[in-house]
């Protein structure tokens, strides 16, 4: 490639019946800075017509489609296949629903090249209603307990002086790699489905010995849980949720977690999730009761490195 030329860019995004979210996210992507970047926009097995309306509406994104629902998991590595066999220099995970600012990326390419053994880059993940509070400064791993915090959150964007920094983890909703590093540590986990994915990741972007940033003058804007969050009879947020929540925390464990630590945070969830249990049965929310048991028996019991989706 022409040292001149900038690096090739390929963007994915994951459309699941999401047609207004999708479209925002396109609009917002076409007044973009950079110029060597392909959208890959993967259709989850949208029942909705939304794919249809997107491909006849835009003209520049390289459309798949799944014929079911794959997860986060099985539709971005259905983009990630393609950009790896199209040779793109770099590939960018984006939640669909976000917004993004037009440098956004630049800022990001920055980072990635301006530091020495770089794996990933997360921007500054601001909230899309509330953009002067941040919904992700990158994240933390607490390895005693085996948790994943997120940095930063719900603080106040103009006071918080968030500066470039290494990161134990970066969120799925944005995040940049190159190609390289993929075909070296590999495509997402796919048996996660959603949640705890881009733990995974990051954690085995850093056994290989390479580092995550934060870009944080590179912004976007999320809605959050926009996918999770509609109205059940038990709640805004479905039994699925709990179900994968639980199983994947305890994927996770299974996966990373070495003696001595896994003594103490395999009570430490085990415990969190029976009083969760107790509360939804307390609650009469006895759907939430029975994921929260199966993501216990499943995130013990399942083959987590099984190579499909293992949609609940």
């Amino acid at each position: 490639m022409d040292s001149k030329e900038p690096s090739s860019v390929a963007i994915i995004i994951i459309n699941w019946n999401g047609y207004s979210l999708s479209r925002r996210c396109l609009l917002s992507l076409m007044q973009i800075h950079y110029s060597n970047y392909t959208i890959v926009l993967v259709d989850n097995g949208s029942e909705d017509g939304s794919f249809e309306k997107l491909k006849r509406e835009f003209e520049t994104p390289v459309f798949i489609a799944n014929e079911k629902n794959l997860g986060f998991t099985g539709g971005n590595n259905a983009g990630i296949d393609y950009a790896i066999k199209n040779k793109f220099d770099f590939i960018l995970l984006l939640n669909n629903d976000t917004e993004v600012e037009p440098d956004f990326l630049n800022e990001l390419l920055k980072v990635q090249k301006s530091h020495p053994n770089v794996g990933m880059v997360q921007p500054l993940i601001l909230f899309h209603d509330k953009r002067d509070k941040i919904w992700s400064a990158g994240g933390r791993y607490i390895a005693p307990l085996g948790i994943a915090k997120t940095l930063d959150s719900q603080k106040n964007f103009q006071t918080a002086k968030v500066e470039d920094k290494v990161l134990d983890w970066a969120t799925g909703c944005c995040i940049l790699i190159p190609r390289q590093i993929i075909e070296k540590v590999g495509t997402l986990q796919q048996s996660y489905f959603a949640y705890f994915e881009d733990v995974d990741w990051s954690l085995r972007i850093r056994k290989a010995g390479y580092l995550i940033y934060l870009a944080a003058k590179s912004t976007i804007y999320h809605e959050g849980g926009a996918s999770s969050k509609k109205a059940h009879k038990e709640g805004m947020i479905s039994p699925t949720v709990f179900y994968l929540y639980c199983r994947n925390q305890l994927f996770q464990l299974r996966r990373h977690l070495d003696f001595p630590f896994w003594v103490i945070a395999w009570p430490f969830h085990i415990g969190k999730y029976l009083i969760w249990i107790s509360y939804f049965c307390i609650r009469g929310r006895f759907k939430k009761m029975k994921a929260v048991a199966k993501g216990i028996r499943d995130g013990i019991f399942l083959d987590h490195h099984h190579n499909e989706p293992l949609c609940p």
